[in-house]
């Protein structure tokens, strides 16, 4: 239910805030041994450079359509300093294109477990992330599209 505080006035009408699309808030957050276990073990990947990426369709419910995690590998980057800012671009880089991923797995009801991991041997720039992590997201949506066109054709015949 809105308020009228949490209404703005523009000029004849009341317009309602942005709803928090672009948030990456803890349940969405891949925290789970289990469920990174059995990412690493059972999972496909594919690799999009500078990004490998491992996913997973999840046997049981979750609460929440994907869970997310990110990582920097520590034999690359020495230093935590490092290892941390590869990890902050990469949550925002994901926070701010994930849209048309969750819109196609309500479409397809299901859910999706995934882990980024970046595998470059360079420090990356803000912005070749954020050119990057469209295309990622996109070739994981067609990786996923596959899978399922696969399971219909199992079930059908």
């Amino acid at each position: 239910m809105l308020s009228i505080q949490s209404l703005t006035f523009v000029g004849l009408c009341y317009i309602a805030p942005l709803a928090k699309t672009f948030t990456y808030n803890k349940k969405e957050k891949l925290k789970s041994r289990k469920q990174l276990e059995a990412l690493f073990s059972k999972g496909n990947t594919f690799l999009q450079f500078p990004v490998k990426v491992f996913y997973m369709l999840p046997q049981t419910s979750q609460d929440n359509i994907v869970k997310a995690g990110v990582g920097a590998s520590s034999r690359q980057f020495k230093k935590a300093v490092q290892r941390n800012r590869i990890k902050r671009l990469l949550r925002e880089a994901y926070r701010l294109n994930k849209q048309p991923l969750h819109q196609f797995l309500q479409v397809h009801n299901r859910q999706l477990v995934v882990f980024l991991l970046y595998i470059d041997k360079q420090m990356p720039q803000k912005n070749s992330l954020a050119a990057k992590m469209p295309v990622v997201l996109e070739r994981l949506m067609n990786e996923l599209s596959k899978q399922f066109n696969n399971e219909v054709l199992k079930n059908n015949s």
